[in-house]
């Protein structure tokens, strides 16, 4: 069985995001430490809006994705500013879902993502993030990791697998 919780990755210490985590709704169920001063929590559900509800609360660009059995990953990201973009990650393994996948423009994605990494102060690879939204991968997590790491997250950069 995969997958069908979500996961939330912010600039905050991992009690912080807990604690945050926690106030927008979502059931922490683990969490790690990237690095750089970024943290992810893992949980079970994930209300709407927690990514802006998760930036409000932090000051700063959190991202977070929703998993659909570990096949689909539906990303979110917003800024404290207010800037906000949606992704989908294994496009094809969605289209078998029926998920109209028209609806997670891959330019807009990439264009979000440039802005939301730049306002977190990292550095993106263009090239990497576009390979994460349109790649395939027997996990979403994978992608998830790609994408982490073609945004900028230290831990997350390419070749250092999170575990």
């Amino acid at each position: 069985m995969g997958n069908w919780g979500g996961t939330a990755v912010a600039h905050a210490t991992v009690a912080e995001l807990r604690e945050f985590a926690a106030e927008a709704g979502c059931g922490v169920d683990g969490d790690e430490d990237l690095g750089g001063g970024w943290s992810a929590v893992q949980y079970p559900d994930q209300p709407d809006g927690a990514a802006a509800a998760l930036a409000r609360r932090t000051g700063a660009p959190v991202l977070t994705v929703a998993y659909l059995d570990s096949d689909v990953g539906f990303v979110e990201a917003a800024t404290f500013a207010g800037g906000h973009w949606k992704a989908l990650l294994n496009r094809v393994t969605a289209e078998g879902y029926e998920i109209p996948v028209d609806r997670f423009p891959v330019e807009a994605a990439l264009e979000g993502a440039l802005d939301w990494s730049a306002a977190a102060g990292l550095t993106a690879d263009p090239d990497a993030i576009r390979a994460a939204l349109t790649g395939s991968a027997a996990f979403a997590e994978e992608l998830t990791d790609q994408l982490l790491g073609a945004l900028g997250i230290p831990a997350a950069a390419p070749g250092e697998a999170r575990t």
